[in-house]
C-alpha cells in the first residue's frame, strides 16, 4: 500500500469519526484516533506519521519496542494488549498510555518503576472467561488500587466488548461500560464499531485494519 492510499484511509476514517460525533451532538476534536499498528512495519507507521497521525497502539512490547526506537519521539504510544505483570516495568520505559490495567499484580509492578504512564482499567463487558478485563462489578474496588499507584495517573476506562455480527449488538456492552465511566477517558470502538463507540461516548477510538489495511 503506498501514500496514496494510506492518506485515502486516514481521510476516511477521520471522516467517520466526525459524521459519528457531529450525529451525536459532539466535537469531533474531542475523540483521538489510535492508528493500531500490531504486526505493521515501521515504514507504513511513517506514512501514518507523515499524514499527521500522532498517536499509535501496539499489543505486543517485543515488537513493539524496536519500531518506537526506530520512529520519532513526537508519538504517543499506547499499549492496548494483555499486559504480563513481569513486562509491566519495560512497558512503562516506552509508552505513554496503557489501556489494558486489570490485575493487581501489573499495578504492583508499576508502583516500583521511576516512570509515571496513565492508565485505563480493562473491563470484559462480554463477561467472555477466554478474554482479560475485570467484571464490571469488581470496578469500584480495582479502581481503588490503581488509584493508590502513584506512577499511574488514572484516566478512565477500556473496553473491546464480544465479537458480533451486527455491530448494533455491541451498543448495549458499550453504553454499560460509559454509565461506570464517572466522566473519564473511554476507549472503545474499532474499524467496525468506531460508530457505535463514538455514539456511546467513546474518547478514543482504536483502529487498525481501516487505516492499515487487512493483515496478510
Amino acid at each position: 500500500m503506498n501514500h496514496v492510499h494510506y492518506s485515502e484511509n486516514l481521510l476516511r476514517v477521520r471522516e467517520r469519526i466526525a459524521q459519528a460525533a457531529e450525529a451525536s451532538g459532539r466535537d469531533p476534536s474531542s475523540i483521538k484516533l489510535i492508528a493500531v499498528s500490531k504486526t505493521q512495519p515501521v515504514d507504513a507507521i511513517r506514512a501514518l506519521y507523515d499524514l499527521g497521525q500522532r498517536d499509535f497502539g501496539e499489543n505486543r512490547l517485543q515488537e513493539a519496542i524496536p519500531k518506537i526506537e526506530s520512529l520519532p519521539p513526537d508519538i504517543t504510544w499506547h499499549f492496548i494488549g494483555h499486559l504480563q505483570s513481569n513486562k509491566a516495568k519495560r512497558m512503562a520505559e516506552y509508552f505513554t498510555v496503557v489501556h489494558t490495567l486489570s490485575a493487581t499484580s501489573q499495578i504492583k509492578a508499576l508502583t516500583d518503576q521511576s516512570h509515571d504512564i496513565e492508565g485505563l482499567i480493562e473491563i470484559n463487558s462480554g463477561r467472555e472467561p477466554q478474554k482479560s478485563g475485570i467484571l464490571i462489578e469488581n470496578l469500584a474496588s480495582f479502581r481503588e488500587l490503581v488509584l493508590q499507584c502513584s506512577r499511574i495517573h488514572f484516566r478512565g476506562l477500556m473496553t473491546v466488548g464480544p465479537a458480533v455480527a451486527n455491530q448494533e449488538d455491541i451498543r448495549p456492552f458499550f453504553r454499560e461500560v460509559a454509565a461506570a465511566s464517572l466522566d473519564g477517558w473511554l476507549s472503545m470502538g474499532m474499524s467496525d464499531s468506531l460508530e457505535v463507540g463514538i455514539q456511546e461516548g467513546a474518547t478514543h477510538v482504536r483502529i487498525g485494519t481501516s487505516l492499515f489495511g487487512e493483515r496478510g
